[in-house]
């Protein structure tokens, strides 16, 4: 959610539809999978690429709402977009190359937070074990921590008649 425009559903959504981020080998791989790998439109002298139509809706979605959020503000997207329209692309083509570039900015986020999260371990803390640190993992008893036993109930099983 530290990265502007990507609010608590988006970061939720990401999360959920993606999943392990080590099962994609590189930012590429992530690209083609939610949709914002550049498909080639070439056709004779005429160098052009479009949006492929294919992947994960979903996160190409999050991925467009985090680079319309981008655009409307002065941040770091904004003026990637600029230059990019600048060297004479149009708008969509802009918008497309700003797209692609979020999405290796998620994915080295999420790569870099995943290796993080091995890295501190299963309490959340770096160097933390499943192991307790006050008792070990098989924790020593004494007599003196041992339950008492309970009083003794005396029970009669067969009951005496009355004369």
């Amino acid at each position: 959610m530290e990265l502007h425009g990507i609010g608590p559903s988006s970061a939720a959504r990401l999360l959920a539809d993606t999943g392990d981020i080590r099962r994609f080998r590189d930012r590429d791989r992530f690209a083609s999978w939610n949709g914002t790998a550049p498909l080639d439109a070439s056709s004779g002298d005429q160098q052009r690429h479009r949006l492929s139509r294919a992947g994960n809706r979903k996160i190409n979605r999050v991925l467009h709402i985090m680079a319309i959020v981008q655009l409307r503000n002065r941040t770091a997207g904004r003026l990637y977009y600029d230059g990019r329209k600048a060297g004479g692309k149009t708008s969509m083509e802009a918008l497309r190359a700003l797209k692609r570039r979020l999405s290796n900015v998620v994915y080295a986020r999420m790569l870099a937070d995943q290796r993080r999260r091995e890295w501190a371990g299963p309490g959340g803390q770096s160097g933390t074990t499943t192991d307790s640190s006050a008792t070990g993992f098989n924790p020593h008893t004494d007599p003196s921590d041992k339950p008492h036993p309970g009083p003794e109930i005396q029970v009669n099983p067969t009951p005496t008649p009355k004369s």
